[in-house]
C-alpha cells in the first residue's frame, strides 16, 4: 500500500481496464488520474486520434465541455464574495434584457401563448439550472420554443463554439423567448449556466475568459485551459469523435486543426466551451477538495465551497425533474455540479462532488476519501448515461482503495 492508501497491483488492475478499452477501440485514447492524499498517479493510453501513431500523453488537451460548468460557477463565487454579486438579487439590473419574463402556458404550445413570471431570475437560479429554460432531455421531437431556440444558434446538442453570437447579441436573443418553466420551479440543464457567462463578464467588466484567466487559471497554474487551443500548442489537442447512429462506429466530430477549437471563440460558453488536461483539472479538483486553498494562496473562501457542493434542490424540484431516470434518488446539485447524497455503488461515497462532460471528460473530489479522480477521452457520450469506459474508470479508482 502506497503513503496515499491506494493499491499498486489494484491500480494495475485499473490501467488492464483502461488498456483493454483502448485495444477493442470503445476510445482512441485515455487520461486517467487518480490523486490520494497528495499522491498522484497518471496512466496514459492510446493515441490523440483513431487509426494514428501519436501517444496520447499526460499534457494531451481535451474539450472539456460541461466540466466547465465548475469552474463558471467558482468565477462567480468570487465575485459574491466581492459583493459585486449577490446570490439572491435579480439578474435584471446586469442582464437588462431579461427583466420582465415572460413564461410558457403549456411547454408544446405556442411562443405567444406565455403568462408573465412570477419573479425574476436570480444568480441562484442559473447556478443551480432552475432559470425555467434549458434541456428537455426526454423530447421525442423538438418543442416549438427548442425550435426556435436550435433556429437562432443558442443552444441544444453537443458544443459547436463557431456557431454561437458574441455574448450582447446571444442574450438579446436569448431574451425573445419565453421560459419553458416559471423561475424556481424545476431543473433544466445546461442554459442557465452560459446566461451566467454573460453576468459575470458584466458584473467584472471584462470578458468572461479574461476573469477566468486572472482569477482562476493563472493562480492555480492551469496553463493549458481556455476556451481555444493556441496555434502552437494545436498538435496537443487530440481529436475528438462521436458515434455513428447507425453502426455506433467512431465518426469525427471536431478535428484539432482547424477545428472549433482552434480558435477564440465568439460566445465564451460557462457550460460548456474549455479546453483543459488532467494536471489543469486537478489543480481545480484539489482547490475545492481543500475547501478553497491553493497552496498557499486563497482562492475561495470555505464557505463560499461548502455552499457550492451542498444540495440546493428541494424534493419537489427533484420530483418535477431529471436527467436520468432516478437520478436525483441519489444525488443532488449545488452550484455547477452535482454531489453524491446517498451511497448506491462502489465508487459514490457520500458528500462526493463533481461533473462530467458530454465530450468524454469525468471528474470528481471526494472529501471523504481525500481523492480526486479524473478521466478524459475524446468520444462524445451517445446518451445523457455515462459510457463503460467512464464508469469502469470510477470503479476501477475506488477499488484501489487500500486501507
Amino acid at each position: 500500500m502506497s503513503a496515499g492508501g491506494l493499491s499498486s497491483g489494484r491500480l494495475g488492475r485499473l490501467h488492464d481496464v483502461m488498456a483493454d478499452h483502448v485495444a477493442r477501440g470503445t476510445v482512441p485514447g485515455v487520461v486517467s488520474l487518480v490523486s490520494r492524499r497528495g499522491e498522484v498517479h497518471v496512466d496514459a493510453i492510446g493515441t490523440k486520434a483513431a487509426g494514428g501513431r501519436d501517444p496520447i500523453r499526460r499534457d494531451t488537451i481535451f474539450r472539456i465541455s460541461s466540466m466547465t460548468k465548475p469552474i463558471a460557477a467558482a468565477a462567480a463565487m468570487i465575485l459574491v464574495e466581492e459583493c459585486r454579486l449577490r446570490l439572491d438579487e435579480p439578474v435584471d439590473r446586469l442582464l437588462p434584457e431579461l427583466a420582465d419574463r415572460k413564461v410558457l402556458k403549456r411547454l408544446d404550445g405556442p411562443l405567444d401563448d406565455t403568462v408573465p413570471a412570477r419573479r425574476p431570475i436570480t444568480l441562484r437560479d442559473l447556478l443551480t439550472l432552475r432559470m425555467g429554460f434549458g434541456y428537455i432531455m426526454e423530447a421525442a421531437s423538438p418543442y416549438p420554443v427548442l425550435q426556435a431556440a436550435n433556429e437562432q444558434h443558442l443552444l441544444l446538442g453537443p458544443p459547436r463554439p463557431q456557431v454561437l453570437p458574441a455574448p450582447d447579441e446571444w442574450i438579446r436573443r436569448f431574451a425573445t423567448l419565453p421560459l419553458m418553466h416559471q423561475p424556481g420551479e424545476k431543473w433544466l440543464y445546461d442554459v442557465g449556466l452560459d446566461v451566467m457567462g454573460v453576468l459575470i463578464a458584466r458584473a467584472a467588466r471584462q470578458p468572461f475568459e479574461t476573469f477566468l484567466r486572472a482569477r482562476l487559471f493563472e493562480p492555480l497554474g492551469m496553463k493549458d485551459t481556455g476556451f481555444s487551443v493556441p496555434a502552437t500548442e494545436i498538435d496537443r489537442l487530440a481529436t475528438c469523435y462521436s458515434s455513428s447512429p447507425a453502426s455506433g462506429a467512431l465518426e469525427v466530430y471536431d478535428e484539432a486543426k482547424g477545428g472549433h477549437w482552434s480558435r477564440p471563440p465568439a460566445f465564451p460558453a460557462a457550460a460548456s466551451g474549455l479546453v483543459s488536461t488532467v494536471d489543469d483539472y486537478l489543480a481545480f479538483g484539489q482547490m475545492l477538495l481543500n475547501k478553497g486553498r491553493h497552496g498557499r494562496e486563497r482562492i475561495l473562501s470555505r464557505p463560499s465551497v461548502e455552499t457550492m457542493t451542498t444540495d440546493q434542490l428541494t424534493i419537489a424540484q427533484k420530483t418535477a425533474s431529471g436527467l436520468v431516470g432516478g437520478y436525483f434518488d441519489s444525488h443532488g446539485w449545488g452550484f455547477g455540479l452535482s454531489m453524491v447524497t446517498r451511497r448506491r455503488d462502489v465508487a459514490g461515497s457520500v458528500g462526493q462532488f463533481g461533473w462530467d462532460g458530454g465530450l468524454g471528460t469525468s471528474w470528481r473530489s471526494d472529501p471523504q476519501e481525500d481523492m480526486v479522480g479524473i478521466v478524459m477521452t475524446q468520444r462524445a457520450w451517445s446518451s445523457p448515461r455515462p459510457p463503460e469506459v467512464c464508469l469502469d474508470f470510477w470503479t476501477g479508482a475506488y477499488q484501489a482503495i487500500d486501507d
